[in-house]
């Protein structure tokens, strides 16, 4: 497994203060596809002028609070989520992967209560 992108993540029932502070430090947004997955998403993808990324993500599920976690992009999901499993993370969603034609994922919370939103991108192999 070779992990592809790491950057933060910050998961939130409300987008738009997060997005103006982080504009106000040099961040710029650089794409937000909305309606991901079966919790109807808004991924935020933004990065500064030094290629630091940032995803806001905003799930149409009722958060008692913001929740920060690393988004982990992989090439192999399975791999990864068999080793994140072994170390005793729990599947937030339950047994559920969320998948898309261009994508699979699932928030993984360690035991300790950290989160990695473990992602793979499908790509066309034709």
């Amino acid at each position: 497994m070779k992990i592809t992108t790491f950057n933060p993540q910050i998961i939130t029932k409300d987008a738009e203060p997060l997005v103006k502070l982080f504009e106000e430090l040099g961040f710029e947004k650089k794409h937000s596809p909305k309606g991901i997955g079966e919790m109807n998403v808004e991924g935020i993808r933004m990065k500064d002028g030094n290629g630091f990324a940032l995803d806001i993500s905003v799930p149409d599920v009722d958060l008692p609070q913001d929740i920060a976690s690393i988004r982990m992009n992989v090439d192999n999901f399975e791999e990864a989520y068999d080793l994140l499993v072994s170390r005793g993370f729990r599947n937030f969603y339950g047994d559920r992967i969320v998948e898309r034609d261009s994508s699979k994922s699932a928030l993984m919370i360690a035991p300790s209560g950290f989160s990695i939103n473990l992602v793979q991108h499908i790509k066309d192999n034709a």
